[in-house]
């Protein structure tokens, strides 16, 4: 509804307008601010506002306009409403576009099992991917494997240290820079199963366990990852990549990106905002990590996306200017590269740190906790506050049945309006609605409020903000449950104008929670 109605309102003043909600709904529905534009038009706010109410005259039938100082306020007509009605949740208020987004999050190193940071960016970016694809965006959901460098040749000791102390009763002495945790043991027996125990006789095995245990930790966290709906279009090996390097590191050079200095290859990135220069190649001729890095987005690039997409976690900040000046170097523009921080999580249980799992080590593994609260409650947990935000959250209170707890509070909307649907003998899905003809003021604004469920939408998606989807589906069933309390419903002589809608808020509570990833109950 807000889209066509500010477009329509747009369309009438032959200016951009911005709409907002009045803090007091005796004003109305929406407001147009006129504030911004004093400048502009050079007039005051008032005057402008007075002017805008006489070309919004045109529009009487629809919307009632009238002027409190620099704010024209509108309230929605009864045959507009039915409009918005008939158009609810329908293409018609999608933006239709083909552009092309990849979108790049998780990205967890494949060296152990998901923890429970990992989970925030991967319900981030799972999120934002369903909410630009209903929008109407090609979205393109990608995991980069780290599987080059010292971190898995590591797993690979780690697995052969451990399969020396199982089968040969070796001491079980780690290095610091290996992997421990119970998983480590299970992949070595795994590896006993697989290769035969000769496979821990000589070192020189390492590198096929290394293999190994990277390919049992992938599918694992794609297990993981599974549990709380969220897979993957593509994923890119950073091993497979580095055949690309020597055609990335020419590009740089005639970019004119790169210098080398004390026997290493630098790359500029100061020019764009870094702090320093910094090492690609080791003085050995070994590229770094950040080269790495940089023959991925150079492969993003040559697939020509209109958006580029990455969700880091937040200890990855220092990377973005030189990512970004990598791509200026290579020829790309940097702008179409949008990178978003998310920020770590901390859990509790009854007030007390969340107990670390011994199969993982020393971090609690997403796994048990989704096995504890289930994938819809972890889900909206992790979206209700901004991604580069600090969160946290005690999993006993998504065990609570009240108020407290949005994922039963939203759900117990939606299961409610259900049943009152089979109290008044009325198939929900067939049900037709009636007219809204001379609906009273508490149902019109519990349905402005469920038709504005497209701007939120839109604006979820744009910013980046998936908890304002979260604040929107429980101020709605708060407004819903409010109605419920104060107003009777069955029985009535507009039942079915209060059916109607009702219908309709449960069909926005419904959408909303499938785009957040959350499954929709009709019975509680």
């Amino acid at each position: 509804m807000y889209p066509s109605l500010k477009a329509l309102i747009s369309q009438t003043l032959d200016i951009e307008c911005f709409l907002e909600k009045p803090k007091d709904r005796k004003f109305g529905h929406f407001a147009l601010p006129t504030f911004s534009l004093a400048k502009t038009l050079k007039k005051n706010p008032p005057e402008i506002a007075q002017d805008f109410a006489k070309k919004l005259a045109t529009l009487a039938e629809i919307i009632n306009i009238n002027v409190v100082g620099g704010y024209v306020n509108f309230s929605l007509s009864d045959g507009f409403l039915q409009e918005c009605v008939k158009n609810f949740l329908t293409p018609k208020f999608l933006k239709n576009t083909k552009e092309k987004i990849l979108l790049e999050y998780v990205s967890a190193n494949p060296t152990g099992p998901l923890h429970i940071g990992h989970a925030r960016g991967a319900i981030f970016g799972d999120c934002l991917a369903r909410f630009g694809e209903y929008l109407g965006f090609e979205v393109v959901r990608e995991y980069y494997i780290n599987d080059a460098g010292t971190q898995i040749e590591n797993l690979g000791r780690s697995i052969y240290i451990a399969g020396r102390h199982l089968f040969f009763n070796e001491a079980y002495n780690l290095p610091e820079d290996c992997y421990r945790g119970e998983y480590i043991l299970e992949l070595a027996k795994e590896a006993k199963e697989h290769f035969g125990e000769e496979c821990f006789e000589s070192e020189k095995n390492i590198a096929d366990l290394s293999v190994f245990g990277k390919d049992k930790m992938l599918e694992e966290i794609q297990a993981n990852l599974a549990q709380i709906g969220i897979v993957f279009d593509n994923f890119v090996s950073e091993k497979t990549l580095f055949k690309e390097w020597d055609n990335t590191l020419a590009q740089l050079q005639k970019g004119n990106g790169v210098y080398e200095l004390e026997k290493k290859i630098w790359i500029k990135s100061s020019e764009y905002g870094d702090e320093k220069d910094r090492v690609i190649v080791r003085e050995n001729g070994e590229p770094t990590y950040l080269a790495g890095d940089i023959i991925y987005h150079r492969n993003k690039f040559k697939r020509s996306f209109d958006k580029y997409i990455n969700i880091w976690g937040a200890d990855h900040h220092g990377y973005i200017a030189r990512i970004k000046a990598a791509i200026e170097f290579l020829g790309y523009e940097s702008k179409n590269l949008e990178i978003l921080l998310s920020q770590m999580v901390a859990l509790l249980k009854n007030g007390e740190a969340y107990k670390m799992s011994k199969r993982a080590g020393n971090f609690i593994l997403l796994k048990d906790v989704v096995e504890e609260v289930g994938s819809d409650a972890l889900r909206l947990a992790f979206l209700s506050k901004k991604a580069d935000t600090h969160l946290e959250f005690d999993v006993e209170d998504l065990k609570k049945q009240d108020s407290s707890n949005p994922i039963y509070y939203i759900n117990y909307a939606h299961a409610r309006i259900h049943t009152l649907f089979e109290k008044s003998h009325q198939d929900f899905q067939s049900f037709q609605g009636q007219s809204l003809e001379g609906i009273t003021e508490s149902l019109r604004d519990l349905l402005v409020l469920a038709l504005n469920f497209s701007k939120v939408l839109e604006d979820s998606f744009s910013q980046r903000a998936p908890q304002k989807m979260v604040e929107y589906l429980r101020m709605l069933s708060s407004e819903f449950h409010h109605f419920y309390n104060e107003e009777k419903i069955l029985h009535t002589e507009n039942e079915k104008q209060i059916l109607s809608v009702l219908k309709i808020v449960a069909q926005a509570l419904f959408q909303g929670l499938e785009l957040l990833g959350v499954q929709a109950k009709t019975k509680m």
